[in-house]
């Protein structure tokens, strides 16, 4: 009889607690402020990030204050509904030197930042890989779903950012990425719309890997794409894996674009499997007569799919969400986003 009644208060003490925790989400902290010169509560991203409550109540903002974070940082799965807002792109930096080859390290473990935590939003900051020419070095892993960046920068070499995650849709506008080879490059569904992209050598700018039969993979529209004094030669893209998506739709395009446009990574058979498309490019590298016959250039019709909303909102093909995360507010309102 003991027994029981010992199992009967475990039962209860543990269902008051998960109760408790539910119903109070006034007990937990949902604003962090950050910054270098203890001006804030915390002097370190780590620490702020110790600190969130797991699968949060409410979403959790973190303001960063103007400085140089020297951190390696990760968002786990379990920390949803999260923002990063820094206080100037400029001046808010987060930034660390890890590379492939360095001790164990791998290409996917040599990043600044990983964020996995499903909604999680970035605006004003720098994420950089301060590693060198020295190989893979990310500045970026994401694999969130519903992930947005706006007004941010992103810098590094080889592998600058990596949108991972299968089922993943992210969104970057308005931001400034650079690199060397295969420096946007992952299996997520992937817009980056209103950006600068600058190739930093001679070499390929995407390296996508989306899974077979997906809609939309790396998709980059209405940005400026540059390229480093002394660059020759710059592909738009080569698969990483057989099925890669890739399209350029309104973008500038400098005369360092090959005229061939795309590669196929030493494998004719990529060339039956890709999705390169183009539309309505413009610059001296938009001019597509001599496009490996195996690319692209969209109709009027076939471009109206790619749109913000269609993309990230309507290819229902592997996730049912229906809700417009990819331009809400803060305050839960919607509003699309408007070139600077």
């Amino acid at each position: 009889m003991m027994r029981i009644a010992f199992f009967y208060i475990i039962f209860f003490t543990i269902s008051f607690s998960a109760n408790a925790q539910t119903a109070n989400p006034e007990k937990y902290k949902y604003i962090f402020t950050v910054a270098k010169d203890g001006s804030g509560e915390f002097t370190t991203i780590t620490a702020a990030i110790k600190a969130m409550r797991g699968y949060t109540l409410s979403p959790i903002t973190m303001y960063l204050k103007n400085g140089v974070y020297n951190e390696k940082i990760e968002i786990l799965a379990n920390l949803t509904d999260i923002s990063f807002i820094g206080e100037n792109v400029d001046s808010t930096i987060i930034t660390f030197d890890d590379y492939s080859g360095k001790g164990q390290l791998t290409t996917f473990t040599s990043y600044t930042a990983k964020i996995s935590g499903n909604r999680f939003r970035a605006e004003n900051i720098t994420f950089a890989n301060t590693a060198g020419r020295v190989g893979q070095g990310l500045a970026l892993y994401v694999d969130a779903d519903m992930a947005i960046f706006k007004n941010c920068k992103f810098l590094g070499n080889q592998d600058t950012i990596f949108v991972g995650g299968e089922h993943a849709r992210q969104y970057f506008v308005n931001c400034y990425v650079e690199g060397t080879t295969d420096f946007i490059f992952g299996p997520a569904t992937a817009i980056f719309q209103y950006c600068t992209i600058k190739g930093k050598t001679n070499s390929y700018i995407t390296a996508a890997n989306t899974p077979k039969g997906r809609s939309f993979g790396i998709i980059i529209m209405d940005s400026n794409i540059e390229a480093d004094t002394g660059v020759t030669k710059l592909y738009l893209g080569r698969p990483w894996r057989a099925y890669a998506n890739t399209a350029f739709i309104r973008c500038t395009l400098p005369a360092v674009i090959s005229p061939l446009g795309w590669d196929n990574w030493g494998n004719a058979g990529n060339e039956k499997t890709v999705t390169y498309a183009e539309y309505k490019n413009s610059g001296a590298g938009a001019a597509n007569g001599m496009r490996v016959s195996w690319s692209k250039q969209l109709t009027r019709k076939q471009a109206s799919a790619y749109t913000v909303e269609n993309i990230l909102g309507t290819d229902k093909s592997y996730l049912k969400q229906q809700e417009k995360w990819f331009t809400r507010n803060d305050d839960g309102s919607f509003k699309w986003p408007v070139k600077k």
